[in-house]
């Protein structure tokens, strides 16, 4: 069973994601007395989808005009339910809009989160650029920042993008839900991400576990005086500073990554004995944890791409099987928009029973073919502890890499690409 978009909305709510101020309103008279200021966009509250086509969401720029404009919407049958509750919400000034989803695929039995660069009504763009992430193992914030790096996103957006996936996937989680839908998830020209319409199904069976989603779906009008919603603003999202050494000659081809002074240093040393100069060097620290090591590598590896001096670059990890997984998937990620890979996107990988509106068109999209190498990277010298460095190489694939447990080793490729 689908929850209404104000229903929706008081999940995102609490679990911070962000949405705009607005008001469920259920008679006429509560249009004269509404806590937003104009302008203001009314929308049916209705479970199925076309709103916008039938005429269903209006713009007013004053009192009267969302009287009529209320009137006409309570009067309005979509595929033939007539709404009880009309939400009140303020305009967004949208520069881009997303379509993000996290759904359980009954065939794969596992979760799947779901993502388009081109949200909104336009189904056939939106499917056009749909990128998946299946979520076969514990979650992660690894799986949310993948399916953000897939979807073409850059700098600060894939942070912010990743921390409302997150959030979707706890109420997903904790609610036990079929499905979670933002579309769209809109971007505004300084950068915000607002929640402008949300999607949620409930699984029947879990009902009873979840007494709050049952008063939810047995309460056929809202108390409108507590359900007035002030606007959520994440706080802005920014990388983590990380610490930078440089030659002071200004001279050197070579940039280093690495977790620890005294490891940096070690690379530095060897590769300065072997007759080739550093330009840069990247120290990482695990004193924060994992997650945070990996949003430093993004740090790190988004200045060195920028240092055009830099041909070769280095990156030595001495840590435990966990955190060499984890760098792995942390370089495969941030340099996925540079590969050219197919998306596969198959008409049939989910059941009917757990569609929306908007997969109903799915069996009329193309997978597509994902463009754009960018040829000047830095050629890649990876070092990394691991039993299973197969596994490894292969969240690697499709990467012009150089792979090695042996600190000799890279240090000797590294040498090598740099004089050549």
């Amino acid at each position: 069973m689908y929850l209404l978009e104000y229903q929706a909305k008081k999940l995102f709510h609490q679990v911070g994601i962000p949405i705009l101020p607005s008001q469920p309103i259920v008679n006429l008279s509560e249009i004269k007395h509404l806590h937003i200021p104009y302008p203001v966009v009314l929308k049916s509250q209705v479970r199925s989808g076309g709103r916008g086509q039938a005429g269903g969401i209006r713009f007013v720029e004053n009192t009267i005009d969302a009287i009529v404009a209320a009137q006409a919407i309570f009067s309005l049958a979509i595929l033939g339910e007539y709404p009880e509750v009309i939400l009140a919400e303020a305009r967004y000034d949208t520069k881009s809009e997303f379509f993000l989803s996290v759904l359980l695929d009954y065939k794969l039995q596992r979760p799947v989160l779901l993502g388009s660069p081109k949200g909104g009504i336009d189904v056939e763009t939106l499917l056009k650029h749909m990128e998946k992430v299946v979520v076969d193992s514990d979650f992660s914030p690894f799986y949310a920042r993948r399916l953000a790096v897939k979807m073409g996103l850059k700098g600060e957006l894939i942070q912010t993008v990743s921390s409302i996936f997150e959030k979707m996937y706890q109420i997903f989680r904790e609610k036990d839900l079929d499905l979670i839908e933002i579309n769209p998830l809109a971007v505004s020209p300084t950068g915000e991400v607002m929640a402008l319409d949300g999607k949620i199904a409930v699984n029947d069976a879990a009902l009873s576990r979840h007494r709050d989603l049952v008063e939810l779906l047995t309460s056929s009008k809202p108390e409108t005086s507590s359900m007035i919603f002030e606007p959520v603003i994440p706080k802005p999202l920014t990388l983590p500073k990380v610490s930078v050494i440089k030659a002071t000659s200004g001279e050197g081809n070579i940039g280093i990554i690495s977790n620890g002074w005294g490891l940096t240093l070690t690379s530095w040393e060897l590769l300065v004995h072997k007759q080739v100069n550093p330009a840069s060097g990247w120290m990482l620290s695990e004193q924060e944890g994992l997650i945070s090591l990996i949003d430093q590598l993004t740090t790190a590896l988004e200045q060195a791409i920028k240092s055009t001096h830099i041909k070769v670059l280095l990156i030595n990890i001495l840590g435990s099987l966990e955190t060499s997984g984890a760098i792995a998937k942390g370089i495969a990620d941030y340099f996925q928009p540079y590969l050219k890979r197919e998306t596969d996107f198959r008409e049939d990988l989910f059941p009917r029973a757990t569609r929306t509106s908007f997969f109903e068109h799915q069996q009329d999209s193309q997978s597509q073919n994902r463009l754009s190498r960018v040829t000047k990277l830095p050629s890649l010298v990876v070092r990394l502890l691991g039993d299973d460095l197969d596994s490894i190489k292969e969240s690697l694939f499709g990467l012009d890499i150089n792979l090695t447990e042996d600190l000799g080793q890279a240090i000797t490729t590294t040498v090598s690409l740099a004089k050549a």
